[in-house]
């Protein structure tokens, strides 16, 4: 039973998850499309933890930063790779009122904590650019466990607003999801009177995108502006180096986020948004560990060295 009667209004209490196609003979080969993509997720991201943890020269901000952004891969990914999967292969696709927000809850919670990890990222780089001999006093431990706590605090904060604001809306009628995930603008489609909650969660998904990105923008200009001073071109390059992994990841995260929040509730489209979504969920994941171990020397050689450890060893 997915509703109950209340006046005149069907309360739903139970959603179904539409996902990719209602076509069958998609949904093993999606199955294992999204299973690979997912273990390598978790493998890439845990390796990167792993790396920086154990490699003493990756011990400084700038890799303690990237060690907690691949924790937080791999927790919003987990939030909804195990979920879809599962009804990829399930003939019931249901999922009740409750599971549905918390999923909701700690994808919003874990998406704008990386919203902000990858702001102090940009401001870790500027300060190592702009002002090298004060870098490790400002850049100190307690300060970055200070970024990283206050990342998180923002991160759940917008989500239980989001979700305070999203849960308490009539769903009255259709149950219908037509995504693979519980996200905001799908759910705001089933309601009949979701304009101002629209307003007050895009205004806070425009808080957390916009004014990271202004961090990083605003970050980036000092450190175009301090790498164009240098007069060697060997040094502008080594300098614009350490940061064209943290661009790419920027670039790649940002451009799906702000496609597929930063846009009016009626514009929403099934295929067009699952496509976006399906890469910012799923995909980018997979891809910062491979954006910062391939573009990176240090990791590069960090790995290099543990593995001739290992074979040393036995």
């Amino acid at each position: 039973m997915w509703f109950l009667e209340e006046g005149n209004c069907t309360v739903v209490t139970e959603f179904i998850l539409l996902g990719f196609s209602e076509g069958p003979e998609l949904q093993l080969p999606l199955f294992m499309v999204f299973l690979v993509i997912y273990i390598i997720t978790l493998m890439g991201n845990l390796g990167m933890i792993m790396l920086i943890r154990v490699n003493t020269r990756l011990h400084t901000p700038m890799y303690f930063f990237l060690c907690n952004l691949s924790a937080v891969d791999i927790c919003y990914s987990s939030v909804i790779t195990p979920r879809m999967l599962m009804n990829l292969l399930a003939q019931s696709k249901l999922i009740s009122f409750n599971a549905c927000f918390a999923q909701l809850y700690f994808f919003v919670a874990w998406v704008c904590t990386e919203c902000f990890l990858l702001a102090n990222m940009a401001y870790d780089r500027y300060m190592a650019i702009c002002s090298p001999l004060l870098y490790s006093a400002v850049m100190s431990q307690r300060v970055c466990i200070l970024l990283v706590a206050g990342s998180c605090f923002i991160g759940f904060t917008n989500a239980m607003v989001t979700v305070c604001f999203l849960s308490r809306l009539p769903f009255c009628g259709s149950n219908i999801i037509r995504h693979f995930f519980c996200d905001t603008p799908p759910l705001l489609t089933l309601s009949s009177d979701s304009h101002v909650t629209e307003m007050i969660i895009s205004s806070l998904a425009g808080f957390t995108t916009i004014g990271s990105l202004f961090i990083i923008v605003f970050s980036y200009v000092f450190i175009l502006a301090a790498i164009l001073k240098i007069r060697s071109a060997q040094g502008r390059h080594k300098a614009f180096s350490t940061c064209t992994s943290h661009l790419t990841a920027v670039t790649v995260f940002y451009g799906t986020l702000i496609f597929t929040y930063l846009r009016p509730n009626t514009s929403y489209s099934l295929g067009r948004d699952q496509v976006a979504s399906v890469f910012y969920t799923v995909v980018v994941p997979m891809l910062n560990p491979l954006i910062y171990s391939l573009r990176n020397k240090e990791v590069k050689e960090a790995f290099r060295q543990s593995v001739k450890m290992k074979m040393f060893l036995q």
